[in-house]
């Protein structure tokens, strides 16, 4: 299965922590005594236990491929005990919030044509992330070739997907350039909540639960695999839905 290069830097980063704190020890000697020092060593640095998970789970991916992929001797993942973690509010933009933070990119009244280029660009993507809840990744994947304006669609690479071969041209904004550029605009707009591109993404998702969207239809337009992977993210957020839904349904006549 394909990844995403964040995905694999990722992974690299997790897998160079595990080499530091156990040390370079030959694969076939690797034992569960290795992964508790190294779980031991996390603790004391104070790393939460999501931290934790991600390095656990990068090892245990590791050593999955090892054993599945190339045939070695290796510890059986199942052995790596991750913990659990709890699952964490749905951050997004409130309908004032996006105007707010649209606002902050290129201020009312400014006149486009003297709106510095970095500017536009920036406001250029938050307008794609905000209509259409892709992934950073899928977005600055794409190449003008992609968008089909006719059709109001774009030919997306979904995640764990098989990648087209497309030629970068030069300028292509990075996800680095990107971040930065989240966090230099929520801070000048006083926001108090973190804003990334996957909070636009749940700020998609979230609209279109509160308007009425059926589940099913925005697990499609997210571009999810599995339906319960969208209801277990979004299915508990609109309690006025909730409670409209006790009202209607719940009667014991």
């Amino acid at each position: 299965m394909r990844r995403s290069p964040l995905t694999i830097a990722r992974y690299r980063e997790a897998l160079n922590w595990v080499i530091r704190d156990v040390g370079d020890v030959p694969l076939s000697k690797l034992n569960v005594g290795h992964v508790l020092s190294l779980r031991r060593k996390m603790d004391q640095r104070g790393c939460g236990e999501a931290r934790v998970a991600a390095i656990l789970n990068a090892l245990r991916s590791f050593l999955r491929f090892c054993r599945e992929g190339l045939r070695l001797a290796a510890l059986d993942p199942r052995q790596i005990r991750v913990p659990r973690i709890p699952r964490r509010d749905v951050l997004y933009l409130t309908k004032d919030e996006v105007e707010r933070f649209l606002g902050a990119i290129i201020r009312p009244g400014e006149r486009w044509e003297e709106v510095p280029l970095a500017r536009l660009r920036f406001r250029a993507l938050v307008e794609v992330l905000l209509g259409t809840g892709a992934r950073i990744s899928e977005v600055l994947g794409l190449d003008r070739r992609d968008v089909d304006g006719e059709r109001m669609e774009a030919k997306i690479v979904g995640k764990g997907k098989k990648q087209r071969v497309r030629g970068d041209r030069p300028g292509r904004l990075s996800y680095d350039a990107v971040k930065n550029l989240f966090v230099r605009v929520a801070r000048g707009m006083h926001l108090s909540k973190k804003v990334t591109a996957h909070v636009l993404r749940h700020t998609v998702a979230t609209t279109l639960l509160f308007n009425g969207c059926p589940i099913g239809h925005i697990k499609e337009l997210l571009g999810h695999e599995r339906l319960d992977t969208t209801c277990r993210y979004y299915l508990g957020i609109d309690v006025r839905a909730a409670k409209e839904a006790h009202r209607k349904f719940l009667s014991y006549e």
